[in-house]
């Protein structure tokens, strides 16, 4: 994921797309960031999964911008921060249908025997592994307690 952010970066350069290459260095600064926070305390560098957090944490701030632009009338910065959206979520994986999360919950349970509420973890903590980014688990944790309570 690492080397497809700095090809995105170096193309973005060399076609001076100046709104995508600001959106890859603000991506590339957060990554270096954490592999920084990481060295200090004994670590390696941040892997993919690491990766994936820091792009939907960005993802999830620039909505949470966008929004608040919005209501305040400034609509050329919620278009800038959607459009910073977009470049992120090139990297992200495509997130699951409703059916497919659907179908994912089922096997999660069929695969761990699940029964009742207490088992809930279990399920959860297979389509985290799984399925990582590409699941809204707040929104997979009430479908599983759901069928889970039913």
């Amino acid at each position: 994921m690492r080397d497809q952010i700095n090809q995105a970066l170096k193309q973005a350069l060399k076609s001076r797309d100046s709104s995508r290459l600001g959106t890859l260095r603000l991506i590339s600064a957060a990554i270096k960031d954490r592999d920084i926070e990481a060295r200090g305390k004994g670590k390696e560098a941040v892997d993919d999964a690491e990766i994936l957090q820091i792009l939907q944490k960005m993802v999830k701030q620039r909505e949470e911008s966008a929004a608040v632009y919005a209501e305040n009338g400034r609509e050329e910065l919620a278009e800038q921060e959607r459009a910073e959206i977009k470049t992120i979520q090139d990297f992200l994986p495509k997130p699951l249908s409703e059916d497919e999360v659907d179908a994912a919950i089922d096997e999660a349970i069929a695969q761990t025997e699940a029964q009742s509420l207490k088992d809930m973890g279990k399920v959860v903590g297979i389509l985290k592994a799984k399925y990582p980014g590409r699941i809204d688990f707040g929104q997979a944790s009430k479908n599983v307690k759901a069928k889970l309570n039913g």
